[in-house]
């Protein structure tokens, strides 16, 4: 299937590889590619993503791309892949074929694989029998007992063959860089396995030892699911006589149930989230935060930190539970501290900027609303209040985008005392001495409704709501004053009047 290795370099290399059938990026994936990110900046290292696109049928147009870009917007970009080039390249499987032959024929040479003949109607008898019987299907190695000769008359006839490596017993034991001593003698329960198909293609056992092997890979962190076939991998290693790297395998990533994560919903691919408005940094910090490696699970950690915490060894074997229902409340912790940054809230004034003109376009007030400082205004006065950059162009903050259309009749239902409220609050917003804090703001209002002994102050904060959003809920109507600004307080309370 098509996939990925994530990989950094370290004199050498340190790498992860992540399996994926899709070839788009979900978040099992992502958690996959921030932790090997992670190890690779912890130890120095350069990030690498190679593409695994042996099984042509699999592969979807443009994924590629995509994958690359998702990890651009998680802000793990590799420093080398298909796209960027490097000197270990080319990082796309399917542009290394010839590189995949010469490495089968060397284990063809030394015994180490051989040519298979079997028929694909002949293999799925043998997994049907098996299924019949109640056993694990698997290939009875029937073709590892061919004579010379009896090869080279298949090749003379022409007969399609795969190349399948020839597995041994008693396979050593290896030390998992989170699972500690493991092995598993795949042998006594497995056939030998295909390396190259007939198509040319390597199969993954194949292709990643190579690759590993002439990229300089010396780490390895990749899924659980692949722990139990590392023994079968370190036998095609020291088939080689090459030295393998160091594995680590992760434990899924589940829902909070402990199920597993669906693909088929498709809200959990990247595309989803960023569709969404979510924040990287968000994304990142909860897939960090359910699982382990780091000092503690408090929200709110910025990439930098993690690095700073990481510890492989702190990796547990528990799996990790992801609770996506909390993913709002991280994001509103990292939207404060990004709206607090200075150089970062100038980025989000220019994508609001942009998600304004998007959504409301033609209706806005006038181009002024565009401005920046009003912009940055409106951002500093949300903070802590909104969790995704989206909501301040949702209907309930039209009104800062766009005049609402009040009417005399519609205020007077809230307060007889239309004229005299509209009167003295323009007076205050057009006067010296108008303070241009929510806080002061309240103060003076209430000063006002003093002023008017026959007016409850509830119904002058209901009535001057009104007349500002059009609306019956929102942030208090101080700091819908400081947002809009003095000027656009008196265009809206005279509009209103005079309907």
């Amino acid at each position: 299937s098509c996939g990925l290795l994530l990989a950094g370099c370290l004199h050498g290399a340190l790498g992860c590889r992540l399996r994926r059938g899709m070839c788009f990026l979900h978040l099992g994936g992502l958690r996959t590619a921030l932790y090997n990110y992670i190890f690779a900046r912890k130890h120095q290292g350069s990030f690498i993503l190679r593409l695994e696109d042996t099984d042509q049928s699999r592969v979807v147009a443009g994924a590629a791309e995509g994958i690359e870009d998702m990890l651009d917007w998680a802000g793990i970009p590799p420093d080398e892949s298909p796209h960027k080039g490097g000197p270990v390249g080319p990082y796309q499987q399917s542009h290394r074929l010839e590189l995949y032959k010469r490495a089968s024929e060397v284990l063809l040479e030394n015994g180490a694989a051989y040519r298979c003949f079997c028929t694909p109607q002949r293999l799925e008898l043998l997994k049907k029998d098996a299924l019949r019987n109640r056993q694990t299907p698997r290939y009875d190695n029937r073709c590892r007992h061919l004579s010379s000769e009896r090869v080279a008359e298949k090749l003379a006839q022409g007969s399609d063959y795969v190349v399948r490596f020839r597995l041994k017993e008693g396979v050593e034991p290896f030390h998992d860089l989170i699972y500690g001593w493991s092995k598993h003698d795949v042998a006594t329960v497995e056939g030998d396995p295909v390396i190259l198909k007939a198509d040319g293609f390597p199969t993954y056992h194949l292709a990643n030892v190579v690759d590993d092997h002439h990229m300089g890979i010396s780490h390895v962190l990749r899924g659980t699911e692949w722990l139990t076939s590392t023994s079968k991998h370190l036998l095609i290693y020291r088939a080689f006589g090459w030295d393998p790297p160091r594995f680590g395998h992760l434990p899924l990533l589940l829902n909070k149930d402990g199920s597993k994560l669906s693909k088929r919903q498709g809200d959990i691919f990247l595309e989803h989230f960023v569709q969404d408005g979510c924040l990287p940094q968000a994304l990142l910090d909860i897939i960090t935060n359910c699982g382990s490696g780091f000092s503690g699970n408090q929200m709110g950690r910025t990439l930098e930190e993690l690095i700073l915490e990481f510890d492989v060894s702190r990796i547990t074997t528990h799996s990790a539970l992801l609770d996506l229902n909390k993913l709002p409340e991280f994001n509103r912790i990292h939207l404060v501290q990004q709206i607090g940054d200075e150089r970062l809230r100038q980025k989000l004034v220019m994508e609001l900027q942009m998600q304004v003109e998007k959504v409301y376009g033609d209706r806005l007030v006038d181009r002024e609303v565009l401005e920046k400082n009003y912009v940055e205004r409106v951002l500093l006065l949300r903070k802590g209040h909104i969790n995704r950059l989206k909501n301040l162009v949702a209907p309930e903050y039209s009104y800062l985008w766009v005049r609402p259309s009040v009417s005399r009749e519609q205020l007077q239902t809230i307060s007889a005392e239309v004229d005299e409220i509209g009167k003295l609050v323009i007076g205050l917003m057009e006067g010296p001495t108008a303070a241009l804090t929510a806080e002061g703001l309240n103060e003076d209002l209430r000063g006002l409704q003093e002023q008017m002994r026959g007016t409850e102050y509830s119904s002058m904060m209901k009535l001057l709501r009104l007349a500002l959003s059009g609306q019956q809920h929102g942030p208090s109507v101080a700091e819908m004053m400081v947002s809009l600004g003095p000027r656009e307080v008196c265009e809206r309370i005279k509009k209103a009047l005079s309907n």
